[in-house]
C-alpha cells in the first residue's frame, strides 16, 4: 500500500469515528457538549476538504465563499468568543480541571484549517486522530466505572503528539521557506484573476473586510502606480546586497512575506525578482490575513507551557537539523526575506487571564535557549553574511476614512529623494563622528535622560561611526544609526505612548546601566507586577536583561508631519515611526552575525561601530553574544527636548533642540513642520 493510500485509509477511519461521537451517550454533559461541538467543527473541515477537491473555489459565488469562510472561523470571532472553548476563561468555567488542555486541543484543531488549504493532509489527519484518542480516554473511563481520567493522562497524550509530529512540522516549515516548488501561492498570484476578489478565499485564512477592500483598491490603481510600489520594494532588496558587497548572483530564492490583498503588487515583484534570477518562496505561517481575534491569539501565546521541556527542545532541534540537511542545497540559495508590512489596525488592549496557560520561569529559560539554538542552526545553513532583506509598509482600510489618502501619501514617502536625505544625513554623521557621547533628554511629559556612549574613531579620515541609511533594506529613507558602546551608556529612556509589534505601551520606561536594561515598567495595567511582566514578555522576550543595541536619529520629518496631519501617529509601523525621531533598539545590533563584513557609507568611509561588548563574545562565548531580538523604540520630535553631541574636551554640538534640527546644514529637514498646524511641535 502506498503512503497516499495509507493516509487515505487513516483519514476514512478517523472520520468515521468522529461521525459517531455526536450520536453516543456520555454522562458528563459539560464534556459531552465540548466533544460534540468539536466533532461538528471537524466534520465541517471534512466538508470543506471535499468542497476543495470538487473545485468549489472556482465555481462557488462570492457569497458562498464568504459564508463558508465565516463558518470556519465564526466560533472565535470577538462577538462569539466569550462562549467559545478557545477562550480559556469559558473553557475552564465549563470544563474545570480539563479546561486548559481541552482549550489547547480546540485551538490546535482550528490550526488545521490552514493545513487543509495548503494540502497538508497528514497534519489534518494527525489532529483528528489526537481528538479521537482524547475522546476515547474520557469515554472509556466514564463507561467503565463512571469516572474521569486524571488530567496528567491528557497532558501526556498532548505531549507525545507534539513531540511525535515535530519532524512533520519542522520539515514543512523549512521546505516552505527555501523550496519554490512548495509554494502554491505563486500559481495563484501569477495566473489568478486578481480583479475577482474571490481569489482571497483560496488561502483558507480568515477574510475580513480589510482584505476585500485592499484587493479592490489595488485592483483600481493604474499599472504605473503598482509598478512604482513594486519597483521600490524590489530595488531596495537589490540595493541591500549591493551596498553590503554581497553577491546576489549566488542566490536562487527570495522569501516574499505579504498581507492578503496585495497580490497585484506581489505579481509585479515576482516579475522583478525573476530578472535578478530569484524565484519566490512564501511560508504560510508568515502570510498575513484577516485578524480573527487578537485577544484569542494573545490568550494562547504561551500554549507550549503544556509540553515545553528539555526533551521537547531536543526533539525539535533534531527535527530542524534533519529538515535543513534534507534541503541543504536549497537553503544555501536562500537570499533572505522581502517583507510587505501593513499598518492601521485598530488599537488592541490585551486582557491578562489567569486561566490562560503561562510559561514557568524554567520554561521561559528553555524558550530563550531554544530560540538561540534555532538561530545558530539556521546560521549554519543560511549564512547571515551572504543574505539580505528589505521591508516596506502600506496602510490597510481598517485605519479609517483616511485610508486612500494615507495610502497615496505612503507611496510618496517610499519614493522620497534619497540623494537629498543622503547629503543632509552626512552633515549629521560628520558632527557625530567628532563626539565622545550623546545626551538625549525629553521635554513636557517625557522623562528621558540618557547618555549614549559612542565608538572612538582611530582613523577619522577613513572610518565612521554612523551608517548613512537611505532607502534600501529599510524603506522609506531617513536615519543614521550606530551600535553604541555599552560601558558608560546610562540613564532613562521614556516614551509616553508607543506601539511595538502590535501592542500599545503607555509610559514605557527602561533604565540602562552600562548599556544593559537594569529596570523597566509601563503604565498599561493596574499593578506594577502586571506592567513589568508585560514589558518582560514582549520587549525583553522573557530575558532578565537586554543591551542597547542601536542608537539612531530619524530624519524623515515628512513622515512625522504626514502622520500628524492625518492623525495616525499611533498607527505608524515601527518601520516608518523609527524615522520620525531618535530611536533606540534593545537587543542585538543591526549587524548581528555580520560584524566582520566590511560596510561603507556613500562617502567611502568604512563603518566600524558594528559590535558591542556582548556581540564581541561571538568567537569565545557565542551563546552569550546574541539575543535574537531587536525592538526599536522612538522618541517623537514633539517629546524631544535636546539631542546633543558632546566632544571629549567638553565641547557641545546641538543636533536637535525642542524638536527642531539645529545643526548647520540640516535646517531643510524642518521645512516639513510647516505643513501641520503649530509646526507639529507641542
Amino acid at each position: 500500500m502506498s503512503e497516499r493510500e495509507l493516509l487515505k485509509e487513516r483519514y476514512d477511519l478517523v472520520l468515521e469515528r468522529i461521525r459517531q461521537i455526536p450520536e453516543e451517550q456520555f454522562g458528563e454533559e459539560r464534556l459531552k457538549e465540548y466533544f460534540d461541538r468539536t466533532a461538528s467543527f471537524l466534520l465541517l473541515l471534512d466538508d470543506t476538504g471535499r468542497f476543495l477537491e470538487e473545485g468549489g473555489l472556482r465555481t462557488a459565488s462570492l457569497e458562498e465563499l464568504a459564508e463558508r469562510n465565516h463558518a470556519l472561523y465564526e466560533d472565535v470571532l470577538p462577538e462569539h468568543y466569550d462562549k467559545s472553548y478557545g477562550d480559556p476563561v469559558y473553557a475552564v468555567e465549563m470544563l474545570g480541571e480539563y479546561g486548559q488542555e481541552l482549550s489547547w486541543l480546540y485551538v490546535e484543531l482550528r490550526r488545521q484549517i490552514g493545513c487543509l488549504y495548503d494540502g497538508e493532509t497528514e497534519q489534518v489527519v494527525a489532529g483528528m486522530e489526537l481528538f479521537v484518542e482524547i475522546y476515547g480516554v474520557f469515554a472509556c473511563a466514564w463507561n467503565e466505572d463512571r469516572r474521569l481520567p486524571p488530567g496528567d493522562e491528557i497532558r501526556k497524550i498532548i505531549y507525545w503528539y507534539v513531540c511525535d509530529y515535530q519532524e512533520l512540522r519542522r520539515e514543512r516549515e523549512i521546505r516552505q521557506m527555501v523550496c519554490p516548488d512548495a509554494c502554491a501561492e505563486t500559481e495563484l498570484i501569477e495566473n489568478g484573476d486578481l480583479g475577482d476578489v474571490r481569489y482571497l478565499y483560496a488561502y483558507g485564512r480568515y477574510v475580513s473586510e480589510n482584505e476585500l477592500e485592499t484587493a479592490r483598491y489595488l485592483s483600481s490603481l493604474p499599472e504605473e502606480t503598482i509598478a512604482t510600489m513594486a519597483d521600490t520594494y524590489t530595488e531596495g532588496y537589490r540595493m541591500g546586497f549591493e551596498v553590503t558587497g554581497k553577491d546576489l548572483s549566488k542566490k536562487k530564492t527570495v522569501e516574499i512575506r505579504y498581507h492578503m490583498g496585495f497580490e497585484r503588487m506581489v505579481r509585479r515583484a515576482i516579475h522583478n525578482f525573476a530578472g535578478m534570477g530569484l524565484r519566490p518562496v512564501m511560508r504560510s505561517d508568515f502570510l498575513e490575513g484577516g485578524t480573527v481575534n487578537r485577544q484569542y491569539s494573545y490568550d494562547h501565546r504561551d500554549d507550549r507551557a503544556l509540553f515545553l521541556d528539555r526533551t521537547y527542545i531536543k526533539r525539535s532541534m533534531e527535527a530542524v537539523t534533519a529538515a535543513f540537511e534534507k534541503y541543504r542545497k536549497e537553503a544555501a540559495g536562500y537570499a533572505g526575506p522581502a517583507v510587505i508590512e501593513t499598518f492601521g489596525q485598530k488599537e488592541f488592549d490585551p486582557v491578562n487571564k489567569k486561566e490562560a496557560l503561562r510559561l514557568s520561569d524554567e520554561q521561559n529559560r528553555l524558550s530563550v535557549d531554544f530560540m538561540a539554538q534555532y538561530r545558530a542552526l539556521t546560521q549554519e545553513y543560511i549564512k547571515a553574511e551572504e543574505r539580505s532583506f528589505t521591508i516596506i509598509a502600506f496602510p490597510i482600510p481598517e485605519v479609517g476614512p483616511v485610508f486612500r489618502e494615507l495610502f497615496d501619501e505612503t507611496i510618496r514617502l517610499n519614493t522620497l529623494d534619497y540623494m537629498l536625505y543622503r547629503d543632509v544625513q552626512q552633515k549629521l554623521i560628520d558632527a557625530l563622528d567628532t563626539a565622545d557621547y550623546c545626551e538625549v533628554k525629553g521635554c513636557g511629559g517625557n522623562r528621558t535622560d540618557l547618555k549614549v556612549n559612542l565608538w572612538k574613531l582611530k582613523n577619522p579620515e577613513t572610518e565612521t561611526i554612523f551608517e548613512n541609511c537611505v532607502a534600501d533594506v529599510n524603506i522609506p529613507v531617513g536615519e543614521v544609526f550606530t551600535s553604541p558602546v555599552l560601558e558608560g551608556t546610562n540613564g532613562i529612556l521614556h516614551v509616553t505612548r508607543v506601539f511595538l509589534n502590535g501592542l500599545e505601551y503607555r509610559d514605557l520606561s527602561l533604565t540602562f546601566e552600562d548599556g544593559m536594561i537594569r529596570d523597566y515598567t509601563c503604565g498599561n495595567f493596574g499593578t506594577e507586577e502586571e506592567n513589568r511582566n508585560f514589558v518582560k514578555e514582549n520587549i525583553l522576550f522573557r530575558r532578565e536583561t537586554l543591551p542597547l543595541g542601536e542608537f539612531a536619529i530619524g530624519t524623515n520629518t515628512t513622515a512625522y508631519c504626514m502622520a500628524k496631519r492625518l492623525d495616525v501617529e499611533a498607527k505608524l509601523p515601527i518601520l516608518i515611526a523609527e524615522k520620525t525621531g531618535p530611536h533606540f533598539a534593545v537587543g542585538d545590533t543591526c549587524y548581528d552575525h555580520t560584524e566582520d563584513v566590511q560596510v561603507y557609507n556613500p562617502d567611502g568611509k568604512e563603518i566600524v561601530a558594528k559590535e558591542n561588548a556582548r556581540s564581541a563574545l561571538r568567537g569565545t562565548k557565542p551563546e552569550e553574544a546574541y539575543f535574537n531580538c531587536h525592538t526599536d523604540i522612538t522618541i517623537p520630535y514633539d517629546e524631544l527636548g535636546e539631542l546633543t553631541a558632546v566632544q571629549k574636551d567638553g565641547g557641545r554640538i546641538p543636533i536637535i533642540r525642542n524638536g527642531r534640527f539645529v545643526l548647520p546644514g540640516t535646517e531643510s529637514l524642518n521645512e516639513a513642520f510647516e505643513s501641520v498646524p503649530g509646526g507639529g511641535i507641542h
